[in-house]
């Protein structure tokens, strides 16, 4: 069958390449399309009750990540002519497209009693632009006495103050987002500029917008950059620039197929969906570094072109298509997840790993019989004093220290048990922007003044329709409210009874003494008036009350934010601080309370993600199992393919816990692409092993010296090209770019112990039979010269293509 293949990309080879070249540039214009998101809530399935209960606190309540902060302390903003200037800030802002609301010092609404209707009515604070200094010192002192906005908008210690813009969640989940806040910084740069007071900027929008332009910034530059060093590798290797640009032009025609896949599946470039490109490079590289090598090594025994690559897609297109699957099958394990930026992970690399054999198998065998044969100097790689050096090194080893071999194999592991034993489980909101980014200094000082800007919400069902207007349960809220405000981690609430107690410091004609929540005495009188300001028209504050109750007065709403402590941290404080204050608070009422709010979906996500991941790794083993059975039939094969991905993995692992490196989605990702390269060089390995024994009286031992000599030279080849390509991420500024190069280096090291020291010495052991050869009927074949006379092959050859025997030609 795979001779008949070979023929056929050979018979037919321009217009493949044809097909290959019209269809990559139809895929180039889809993939320009593309969109990325960092939609945190995607990673929790819709399923889970907890995301349930977010999506109806939402539709109840409204967004609570769709706020962008800008915050300063500096006390010239409090002099007139800078004042000003951040009140035309302010309203700029509010008509900026795409933005919903602004709030700020110039903005507030102070609540004041009207005597004569019974009721409360609204009014802005700054009715018009102060005129004069001695007018803004007074209305100034006028904020600072309304309670309710102190830690919210003004921090009563320092002075430092914010503006909180909201933004339409229409614009902020689409291509227009980055728009939006384009538009809105460079308003505030101008502020800047102008008044030379320092702004900082926070909120999910910003982190969100800042980590998408920043860390696809990065990933392109080192895309380009791995390329490069990966081709200068690849010279060195084979002395033959043809070696270099079209390995790497494969890889970039899978890249653009991968990115127009993305599009054309409906899904935007996510958390997960942006490592794929990187993965693809350990897809392509191995396939084109594999058919480059063993066509050498075929073309130095026939001399004649259209034979050797023949014989290199008959002798490895099985076992490169099973190697492709074994990696894809890491991946197709998340395609029957309702998560679903796992689903889209999933598939999006499980097409595009079959895409890159596809490609590679048909570019490869395509371009290289075209182009002149290579030269005696392009083949003086298969000598390399060097790398004969290494295979000897290693056949000496696995023949005769086979005990130092599994010896060191068992200290490595109990090492690594240690190490693995130090792997925390945590991840942050900004998690993969470097320490010293201006994102984590914003962040820095908000957490100084507001204790943080990330959302938690709370929401309380008192149980009963109008059970908000029972003074009872409104004590209640308040009594929790407090114990929340004693949490360093997190910023004065607001809630109903907040707004409750601004309306009875109101009532009191605005003395801070008074802000509280009525008592017997005076709540029958606060009540009614609150009861007569419905449908007064009270304009932006009585619409923000209303996000902060339900229809039935039923629930209320109580929002805080926190700072960004990390998912360990928050799930410390949650659980083991608030809920049992809960639980003591609101013991017998019959309400109750439930944590929700973004910052509680992404850490649940990523709980989610890490498990799923988990999961899906043992389901990978187990179906790696099964193709190592089907492909070669044997149960002990098995043992000898899984034991070499379980000794890297393990040792993988333990790097990352002594020098750590934390688990969360991107890092735990690695552990599905270490499978993938482990595996890859196992099945190669014992298929190239079982060649060597199908061969007439050749003993276990010969076969091993054989396959090192051989299958060796290509994985070694191989791993050094995706070593020094990957090792570049590990000096990237992002904490999961830099995990990805320094635990990948680790694992493409690792590997070849495993499947060069350690597996040949497995086969050595326990395949001890003397002349032990493959059965008839075994699926892998070995296709040795001995078993096709030469000149038969290239008359077949040239019958079926009319391609002369190729002459010797200058170095291409």
């Amino acid at each position: 069958m795979w001779g008949h293949i070979a023929l056929f990309i050979i018979k037919y080879r321009i217009w493949l390449l044809s097909l290959i070249g019209v269809s990559t540039v139809y895929m180039a214009w889809v993939a320009k399309d593309v969109e990325m998101t960092y939609d945190f809530a995607q990673v929790v399935s819709p399923k889970d009750p907890d995301m349930v209960y977010f999506q109806q606190f939402k539709k109840t309540f409204g967004e609570d990540g769709n706020i962008l902060v800008l915050g300063m302390q500096d006390s010239s903003v409090y002099k007139l002519k800078n004042f000003t200037q951040f009140q035309s800030l302010t309203d700029t802002l509010a008509k900026v497209q795409g933005v919903s609301g602004v709030l700020g010092i110039t903005r507030l609404i102070q609540i004041e009693k009207d005597t004569a209707q019974g009721r409360f009515v609204t009014a802005p604070v700054f009715r018009a632009p102060p005129r004069s200094q001695r007018e803004l010192d007074s209305l100034l002192r006028v904020v600072n006495s309304i309670e309710f906005y102190k830690g919210q908008i003004v921090a009563p210690r320092s002075g430092a103050t914010l503006l909180a813009v909201t933004l339409d969640p229409a614009y902020l989940n689409s291509s227009r987002r980055q728009a939006v806040m384009n538009n809105i910084l460079g308003h505030a740069g101008r502020f800047e500029k102008t008044t030379g007071i320092k702004l900082h900027y926070a909120g999910l929008p910003y982190v969100r917008s800042t980590m998408t332009t920043k860390v696809a910034g990065e990933m392109k530059f080192f895309a380009l950059l791995v390329l490069v060093v990966m081709g200068v590798t690849l010279f060195l290797f084979f002395r033959t620039w043809s070696a270099v640009v079209f390995p790497l032009l494969v890889v970039a025609i899978v890249m653009v197929w991968c990115i127009a896949s993305i599009v054309l599946l409906g899904f935007k470039i996510n958390l997960l969906t942006g490592l794929i490109p990187s993965i693809l490079v350990v897809i392509g590289v191995p396939n084109c570094t594999y058919l480059l090598s063993r066509y050498h090594y075929d073309y130095r025994k026939s001399g004649n072109q259209v034979l050797a690559m023949t014989r290199v897609i008959r002798k490895i297109g099985l076992i490169t298509l099973m190697n492709n699957t074994t990696t894809a099958i890491g991946f197709v394990v998340f395609t029957f997840t309702d998560i679903a930026i796992l689903y889209q992970f999933g598939m999006v690399a499980t097409i595009n790993i079959f895409v890159a054999f596809v490609i590679s198998f048909i570019m490869i065998p395509a371009v290289f019989t075209l182009l002149p044969p290579p030269t005696e100097k392009q083949l003086e790689h298969l000598d390399s004093k060097p790398l004969m050096g290494i295979i000897h090194f290693l056949d000496y080893i696995v023949l005769n220290r086979r005990g130092t071999v599994y010896l060191a194999a068992l200290g490595l592991i109990v090492i690594a048990g240690f190490g693995i034993r130090k792997i925390e489980a945590v991840s942050f909101m900004v998690d993969d922007l470097p320490k010293s980014s201006s994102v984590n200094t914003d962040l820095d000082f908000f957490q100084a003044h507001f204790s943080g800007v990330m959302p938690l919400e709370f929401a309380v069902d008192t149980g009963k329709p109008n059970g908000l207007l029972k003074l009872p349960n409104l004590q209640k809220i308040d009594q929790f409210e407090n114990f929340l405000r004693a949490q360093p981690e997190l910023s004065p609430p607001i809630s109903i009874v907040t707004f409750i107690k601004a309306a009875t410091q109101a009532f009191y004609n605005g003395s801070p003494d008074f802000y509280h929540l009525p008592d017997n005495s005076d709540k029958n009188f606060i009540l009614s008036y609150l009861g007569n300001s419905k449908g007064t028209g009270a304009g932006t504050d009585s619409k923000l009350i209303r996000s902060f109750i339900d229809g039935k007065s039923q629930t209320a709403r109580i929002s805080l934010k926190i700072a960004d402590v990390g998912s360990h941290k928050l799930d410390t404080l949650v659980n083991r601080r608030i809920q049992p204050a809960i639980d003591r608070i609101f013991k017998g009422t019959g309400m109750k309370v439930t944590r929700t709010g973004t910052t509680v979906i992404f850490t649940k996500g990523n709980e989610y993600v890490i498990g799923t991941l988990q999961e899906s790794l043992l389901w990978a083993f187990g179906l790696v199992a099964l193709v190592v059975l089907l492909l070669f039939r044997s149960f002990r094969t098995i043992f000898y393919a899984l034991v070499p991905n379980i000794v890297t993995l393990s040792l993988t692992a333990g790097i990352m816990g002594y020098i750590g490196i934390a688990l969360k989605p991107s890092t735990a990702l690695i552990y599905v692409i270490a499978l993938g390269i482990d595996g890859d060089n196992s099945i190669h390995l014992l298929a190239k092993f079982r060649q060597e024994m199908a061969i007439a009286g050749r003993t276990v031992r010969e076969a091993i010296t054989n396959t090192l000599s051989e299958a060796g030279t290509s994985m070694i080849y191989t791993s050094i090209v995706l070593f020094i390509g990957f090792s570049i991420f590990a000096f990237s500024e992002f904490g999961g770019t830099k995990a990805l190069g320094v635990l990948m280096g680790a694992s493409l090291l690792i590997t070849n112990f495993s499947n060069l020291v350690l597996l040949p010495a497995l086969l050595v052991t326990f395949e001890h039979a003397k002349n032990e050869t493959i059965p008839s009927g075994a699926p892998i074949r070995h296709y040795d010269d001995s078993y096709h006379e030469e000149d038969d092959d290239i008359d077949q050859n040239l019958q079926r293509l009319s391609v002369e025997r190729a002459k010797p030609a200058k170095t291409v």
